[in-house]
């Protein structure tokens, strides 16, 4: 069985100690493809390096919304330049966050509109982060869609977002809160849209799956968040496997080609 997890921050200090132990845990669980999103140029080139050491790791490239302060064109240009590489899949992870308010709204869809252009004019899919500002992100994808596509990374939003995203051709991602004892309303979600537009993630080291809720997350425990979502679904987690791999394969070309 072969599992993708389409958004893991390998390039972060939490796994700067074990990072050779957890690739190779990820691998061992079967899950062979990990594709590690920046959220500024620094981690942006970080996940280019790790893929490049990795032979089952990719990168993608962007910059976060609590990330673009200080965006510049000379930051798009380094973005474009990077995007070049053959290991990078995607531009992310970008959005909006209005959770944190890191910046006003205005300015971080000038960064997130820059960027969605960036990766129409590669022809990149993208990788979205959205917190709070479902709206917000649902307008900028409709006027700004990048040709390759996208995914709405670790999805929160209701179900008729869901469905407007799915009519968009867009995939949405899905982590650990699946597997919470809260998380009835997001599992009737994930229960209904098209299993052909879903994609699995940890967000390691961030929203660990149960039952390592409140360790460190990393890309093995996204078998826990299959598990549940074949349970969602009423079928066999390795037909959840097949299914999920497939599609990260069709976002995401060059990973199992």
């Amino acid at each position: 069985m072969v599992i993708v997890d389409t958004h893991c921050h390998l390039n972060l200090p939490q796994f700067d100690a074990d990072r050779d132990e957890v690739v190779a845990r990820a691998f061992a669980a079967g899950v062979t493809q990990v594709i590690v999103p920046g959220s500024d140029l620094p981690t942006s080139r970080r996940a280019l390096a790790l893929a490049e050491q990795y032979a089952g790791v990719w990168a993608a490239v962007g910059v976060h919304p609590n990330d673009a302060v200080s965006f510049s064109p000379d930051d798009l240009a380094e973005l474009r330049r990077l995007a070049a590489h053959p290991r990078v899949v995607a531009i992310g992870e970008i959005g909006l966050d209005l959770y944190w308010k890191t910046l006003p709204l205005e300015q971080q869809q000038a960064v997130f509109i820059a960027q969605l252009q960036l990766a129409a004019e590669l022809g990149k899919p993208v990788i979205v982060h959205d917190r709070e500002a479902h709206a917000a992100v649902m307008e900028a994808l409709r006027d700004h869609r990048p040709p390759a596509g996208g995914v709405l990374h670790a999805f929160s939003g209701d179900g008729a977002m869901a469905q407007a995203a799915v009519a968009g051709e867009f995939y949405l991602g899905v982590d650990g809160p699946l597997t919470y004892k809260n998380s009835q309303a997001l599992r009737a979600i994930f229960a209904a849209v098209p299993l052909e537009r879903i994609l699995l993630e940890t967000d390691a080291p961030y929203l660990t799956p149960r039952p390592y809720r409140g360790q460190r997350n990393e890309p093995a425990y996204v078998r826990y968040v299959a598990e549940t979502l074949a349970e969602v679904r009423h079928v066999t987690v390795e037909e959840l496997a097949l299914a999920t791999t497939a599609n990260a394969a069709c976002l995401f070309p060059p990973v199992l080609a």
